[in-house]
């Protein structure tokens, strides 16, 4: 007999799924049946936030969503937090968790793991949650949480199976068909954005997080327009070193200055969240008028109208507007203005960013094509202001947004095995780095080449500053970090300690050649 649980494990195969991150527990054994036998394989996380931080990392790197399995209640709510990281970052996560038996719910009987209301939980986080009850709804559950993620913004879905659901027979469930594409944009608004571009002069393009899988498409408009293409943190790597690039985050007063000149703005998968684009708080950041919106999410759009709303994914939205403007008018001095402001935005973080920036070009330049996952740590904070990556969105982390601390360790494990012949680091502080360390045990049973490089001030250096600044008496910002070398060894990783980021290219490279997962400390004043 196949049961519910193993129904399940072949309907995530024939929607493609080769990993899920998880750790079992008495409420999912059923959902675990079918695993031994299939080809996905099984990553066990040492915390369930891990889980879910891994599945983001393997879905920002891949393209394709991440799955955990976690148990009831407290596997569910550990895992909360990666998901609304994945959320405030539209990365798309199949979050699949048991719940109590169907006439145990919302009863308050103290049964294990029992919450209120679970589902009710859940629908506050998630994009969609809901409980499949019977057989029949294990298909239809699937295919939607899919075509989510292909149709939409995408973000994490959750599917909760009661424990008496899941062993119940489930022979002959198949996989539904599922729209796969996005609706094409309204011709009348592709339309009236190519006569919006034809106008202009001084055209400028805001490239976010939602356009990473578009590079050709924006570079082919940018060329065709001449326009400089501005990237927000999420959109890092995208056109690396072209002449148009300003990689450089529209909270510096340059990259504002860039904006308020232009005199048409085309911004492609980018929210103009605060945290891109009001950082400081300063209340400096103005929308333009003449503003061109492309984004898949109709929600997103409502919040900040623009002259023409593109309701479309990036890639098809801007080959359709740089397919328009062939033929087009000549250049508008796009490239000039670009240099500009890249001289200034690095101008304007100053030496000390500029110094931890050259250290983030290092593990670059050591290892070109590597994607590098950051933790809210110094470094990562003054790249997000201004870097240049070498691989379209190979540059993530969760120092915008939401802000997770902890996020970096298990989001590059689950990065390393999405893209296994790619470098992968780890970019941590050594205050985030102790919220998730215990994960270098999952890096080393799953045998991921991660490279770990703990950026080690010795504290919280960056919350430190900020009560300085405003006049606070620093308090809880030096926790004494433990002996990382000793616990990575414990761990079986090999080791590097550095008191020189001049040596940090050097070790980047050795560590690569070994094949197998290594941490590098960094002690730096």
């Amino acid at each position: 007999m196949t049961t519910i649980g193993e129904a399940l494990i072949d309907l995530l195969e024939a929607h493609g799924v080769d990993t899920v991150f998880g750790i079992p527990g008495v409420h999912t054994i059923e959902l675990y049946r079918g695993l031994a036998r299939s080809k996905i394989r099984h990553v066990t996380p040492r915390h369930e936030q891990g889980a879910g931080f891994m599945a983001d990392g393997y879905a920002r790197a891949s393209g394709r969503p991440g799955v955990a399995f976690v148990i009831t209640g407290p596997g569910l709510t550990n895992t909360i937090t990666a998901m609304a990281q994945a959320r405030a970052d539209s990365v798309p996560m199949l979050v699949i968790s048991g719940v109590n038996a169907r006439a145990t719910l919302g009863k308050g009987l103290g049964y294990l793991h029992e919450l209120p209301d679970q589902l009710g939980m859940m629908q506050k986080v998630a994009l969609s949650s809901r409980r499949v009850t019977e057989a029949a709804e294990l298909p239809e559950a699937i295919s939607e949480a899919f075509e989510i993620f292909a149709t939409r913004r995408p973000g994490p879905v959750h599917i909760e199976i009661p424990l008496d659901v899941m062993p119940l027979p489930a022979a002959g469930l198949k996989p539904l068909a599922r729209r796969a594409v996005p609706e094409l944009a309204d011709e009348a608004a592709i339309a009236e954005a190519s006569r919006l571009i034809r106008a202009a002069s001084r055209p400028l393009i805001l490239a976010g997080g939602g356009a990473k899988r578009a590079e050709a498409e924006l570079k082919a408009l940018a060329e065709a327009v001449d326009a400089p293409v501005a990237t927000t943190a999420n959109g890092r790597g995208l056109m690396h070193g072209h002449p148009l690039n300003v990689p450089a985050s529209p909270s510096l007063k340059a990259v504002r200055a860039l904006m308020a000149d232009a005199d048409l703005v085309i911004a492609a998968g980018t929210e103009f969240g605060p945290t891109d684009y009001d950082m400081y708080g300063d209340g400096g950041l103005v929308l333009p008028n003449n503003l061109i919106r492309i984004d898949i999410d109709a929600g997103q759009l409502a919040r900040r109208p623009a002259a023409v709303s593109v309701r479309s994914d990036a890639g098809a939205a801007l080959a359709r507007l740089a397919a328009a403007m062939v033929g087009g008018r000549g250049l508008w001095a796009g490239a000039a203005r670009a240099k500009a402001t890249r001289e200034a935005a690095w101008a304007e973080i100053g030496p000390a960013m500029q110094a931890q920036v050259r250290a983030v070009e290092t593990i670059r330049d050591a290892l070109p094509g590597a994607v590098i996952v950051g933790d809210s740590t110094q470094p990562v904070y003054a790249a997000n202001l201004y870097y240049d990556h070498d691989r379209p969105g190979g540059w993530f982390n969760a120092a915008t947004g939401y802000g997770a601390l902890g996020f970096g360790p298990p989001a590059a494990i689950g990065a390393a095995l999405a893209v296994p012949d790619a470098p992968v680091v780890c970019l941590s502080g050594d205050g985030g780095f102790q919220f998730t360390l215990p994960e270098l045990g999952a890096a080393f049973d799953a045998q991921t080449p991660v490279i770990f490089v703990v950026w080690n001030n010795r504290g919280y250096r960056e919350i430190e500053i900020s009560m300085l600044d405003a006049g606070v008496e620093p308090v809880g910002v030096s926790p004494v970090p433990p002996d990382f070398m000793l616990i990575a060894q414990a761990y079986g990783l090999a080791t590097q300690r550095l008191h020189d980021v001049g040596a940090l290219g050097g070790a980047l490279k050795k560590a690569r050649s070994t094949g197998k997962p290594c941490l590098i400390e960094l002690t730096v004043e």
